[in-house]
Protein backbone atom coordinates (compact mmCIF):
# COMPACT_ATOMS: atom_id res chain seq x y z
CA UNK A 1 0.00 0.00 0.00
CA UNK A 2 0.73 3.64 -0.48
CA UNK A 3 0.16 6.80 0.84
CA UNK A 4 -0.36 10.25 -0.56
CA UNK A 5 2.56 12.46 0.64
CA UNK A 6 0.60 15.43 1.73
CA UNK A 7 1.57 18.85 0.64
CA UNK A 8 4.09 19.92 3.65
CA UNK A 9 7.22 21.22 3.49
CA UNK A 10 8.44 19.41 6.80
CA UNK A 11 6.93 16.04 8.33
CA UNK A 12 6.47 15.88 11.92
CA UNK A 13 7.40 13.05 13.69
CA UNK A 14 6.19 11.22 16.61
CA UNK A 15 8.74 11.96 19.25
CA UNK A 16 10.99 10.09 21.71
CA UNK A 17 11.95 11.37 25.23
CA UNK A 18 9.64 14.49 24.60
CA UNK A 19 11.60 15.46 21.67
CA UNK A 20 9.62 16.65 18.46
CA UNK A 21 11.26 15.59 15.47
CA UNK A 22 10.89 17.31 11.98
CA UNK A 23 11.93 15.16 9.26
CA UNK A 24 12.61 18.23 6.14
CA UNK A 25 11.12 17.34 2.62
CA UNK A 26 14.41 16.70 0.31
CA UNK A 27 15.13 19.98 -2.32
CA UNK A 28 14.73 17.13 -4.69
CA UNK A 29 11.14 16.13 -4.30
CA UNK A 30 10.07 19.77 -3.39
CA UNK A 31 11.44 20.29 -6.93
CA UNK A 32 8.82 18.03 -8.65
CA UNK A 33 6.09 18.96 -6.38
CA UNK A 34 6.40 22.56 -7.79
CA UNK A 35 7.21 21.01 -11.32
CA UNK A 36 4.09 19.56 -11.55
CA UNK A 37 1.63 22.47 -9.47
CA UNK A 38 3.25 25.27 -11.30
CA UNK A 39 2.07 22.70 -14.75
CA UNK A 40 -1.50 22.63 -13.08
CA UNK A 41 -1.95 18.52 -13.83
CA UNK A 42 -3.39 16.60 -12.15
CA UNK A 43 -0.63 14.02 -10.34
CA UNK A 44 0.18 12.48 -6.87
CA UNK A 45 3.24 12.52 -5.25
CA UNK A 46 3.18 9.11 -3.58
CA UNK A 47 5.60 7.73 -1.01
CA UNK A 48 5.96 3.79 -1.15
CA UNK A 49 6.74 1.71 1.43
CA UNK A 50 9.47 -0.17 -0.30
CA UNK A 51 12.52 1.36 -2.37
CA UNK A 52 11.37 2.35 -6.28
CA UNK A 53 15.20 2.76 -7.48
CA UNK A 54 14.16 -0.21 -10.91
CA UNK A 55 10.89 -0.22 -12.74
CA UNK A 56 10.21 -3.52 -11.60
CA UNK A 57 10.45 -1.94 -7.64
CA UNK A 58 8.18 0.91 -8.52
CA UNK A 59 6.04 -1.24 -10.75
CA UNK A 60 5.80 -3.79 -7.52
CA UNK A 61 4.86 -0.99 -4.78
CA UNK A 62 2.85 1.13 -7.20
CA UNK A 63 0.50 -2.26 -8.43
CA UNK A 64 1.19 -1.60 -11.90
CA UNK A 65 1.59 -2.79 -14.92
CA UNK A 66 5.99 -2.44 -15.44
CA UNK A 67 5.15 -0.46 -18.79
CA UNK A 68 3.36 1.74 -16.74
CA UNK A 69 6.63 2.83 -15.10
CA UNK A 70 8.28 5.94 -16.80
CA UNK A 71 12.31 5.13 -16.55
CA UNK A 72 14.21 8.13 -17.07
CA UNK A 73 17.49 7.03 -18.69
CA UNK A 74 20.37 9.62 -19.20
CA UNK A 75 22.98 9.66 -22.04
CA UNK A 76 25.83 11.95 -22.05
CA UNK A 77 26.15 13.54 -25.78
CA UNK A 78 30.28 12.07 -26.59
CA UNK A 79 30.33 15.25 -28.67
CA UNK A 80 28.13 18.45 -27.12
CA UNK A 81 28.46 16.69 -23.45
CA UNK A 82 24.75 17.29 -22.97
CA UNK A 83 22.19 15.72 -21.16
CA UNK A 84 19.89 13.56 -23.36
CA UNK A 85 17.03 12.21 -21.18
CA UNK A 86 14.97 8.88 -22.91
CA UNK A 87 11.80 8.55 -21.15
CA UNK A 88 10.82 4.85 -21.69
CA UNK A 89 8.76 2.25 -20.86
CA UNK A 90 9.53 0.38 -17.68
CA UNK A 91 9.71 -3.03 -19.72
CA UNK A 92 11.35 -1.38 -22.63
CA UNK A 93 15.49 -1.27 -23.07
CA UNK A 94 16.91 1.99 -24.79
CA UNK A 95 18.64 0.94 -28.27
CA UNK A 96 21.79 2.90 -28.04
CA UNK A 97 22.27 3.00 -32.06
CA UNK A 98 18.27 4.24 -32.17
CA UNK A 99 19.26 6.91 -29.40
CA UNK A 100 22.35 8.19 -30.96
CA UNK A 101 20.72 8.45 -33.86
CA UNK A 102 17.96 10.38 -33.00
CA UNK A 103 20.34 12.61 -30.57
CA UNK A 104 22.44 13.32 -33.45
CA UNK A 105 25.67 12.59 -31.76
CA UNK A 106 27.29 9.50 -30.18
CA UNK A 107 26.09 8.93 -26.86
CA UNK A 108 28.04 7.55 -23.94
CA UNK A 109 27.19 6.35 -20.06
CA UNK A 110 26.46 9.52 -17.79
CA UNK A 111 27.95 8.58 -14.53
CA UNK A 112 26.60 9.23 -11.35
CA UNK A 113 28.19 12.67 -11.06
CA UNK A 114 27.35 13.63 -14.68
CA UNK A 115 23.55 13.05 -13.38
CA UNK A 116 23.64 14.30 -10.24
CA UNK A 117 25.15 17.92 -11.49
CA UNK A 118 22.95 18.05 -14.68
CA UNK A 119 19.66 16.75 -13.33
CA UNK A 120 19.68 17.49 -9.84
CA UNK A 121 19.07 13.72 -9.07
CA UNK A 122 20.44 11.00 -7.56
CA UNK A 123 20.64 7.62 -9.66
CA UNK A 124 17.39 5.61 -8.66
CA UNK A 125 15.21 9.03 -8.23
CA UNK A 126 15.77 10.65 -11.08
CA UNK A 127 12.54 12.55 -12.26
CA UNK A 128 11.18 12.77 -15.57
CA UNK A 129 10.70 16.32 -15.20
CA UNK A 130 11.81 19.29 -13.05
CA UNK A 131 16.10 19.24 -13.70
CA UNK A 132 18.55 21.65 -12.85
CA UNK A 133 19.72 21.85 -16.89
CA UNK A 134 16.88 21.14 -19.17
CA UNK A 135 17.72 17.90 -21.11
CA UNK A 136 17.21 16.61 -24.77
CA UNK A 137 14.11 14.72 -24.33
CA UNK A 138 12.79 11.88 -26.03
CA UNK A 139 9.57 9.96 -25.07
CA UNK A 140 8.63 6.02 -25.45
CA UNK A 141 4.71 5.95 -27.47
CA UNK A 142 4.53 2.65 -25.44
CA UNK A 143 3.63 5.31 -22.73
CA UNK A 144 1.05 6.71 -24.65
CA UNK A 145 -0.90 3.41 -24.67
CA UNK A 146 -1.82 3.78 -20.77
CA UNK A 147 -3.74 6.70 -19.65
CA UNK A 148 -1.91 6.88 -16.08
CA UNK A 149 1.85 6.00 -15.60
CA UNK A 150 4.29 6.63 -13.08
CA UNK A 151 7.52 8.45 -12.55
CA UNK A 152 10.32 8.98 -10.14
CA UNK A 153 9.70 12.01 -8.27
CA UNK A 154 13.37 12.86 -6.85
CA UNK A 155 14.13 10.12 -4.02
CA UNK A 156 14.12 6.21 -4.40
CA UNK A 157 10.98 6.19 -2.01
CA UNK A 158 8.53 8.67 -3.80
CA UNK A 159 6.78 8.16 -7.45
CA UNK A 160 4.13 10.34 -8.90
CA UNK A 161 0.67 9.24 -10.91
CA UNK A 162 -0.02 11.43 -14.44
CA UNK A 163 -1.59 11.00 -17.10
CA UNK A 164 1.16 9.54 -20.18
CA UNK A 165 -0.32 12.45 -22.28
CA UNK A 166 0.43 15.04 -19.34
CA UNK A 167 3.76 13.69 -18.47
CA UNK A 168 5.27 13.50 -22.14
CA UNK A 169 3.43 17.89 -22.93
CA UNK A 170 5.40 18.32 -19.19
CA UNK A 171 8.30 16.62 -20.25
CA UNK A 172 8.68 18.35 -23.68
CA UNK A 173 9.73 14.87 -25.02
CA UNK A 174 9.33 14.31 -28.78
CA UNK A 175 7.65 11.21 -29.59
CA UNK A 176 10.38 8.47 -31.14
CA UNK A 177 10.95 4.81 -31.57
CA UNK A 178 14.27 4.34 -29.72
CA UNK A 179 13.76 1.13 -27.79
CA UNK A 180 14.99 -2.83 -28.66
Amino acid sequence: MCCITPKIRNLRLPSRDGVEMVRVMSKSLKRVRAALEAAGVEAQVLEMPGETRTAADAAREANCEIDQIAKSIIFRGETTGHCVLFITAGGNQVDPEKASALAKEPLGRADAAFVREKTGFAIGGVAPIAHKTAPVVFFDPRLLEFTTVFGAAGTPRHIFSIESKDLQRLSGGSLQNFTL
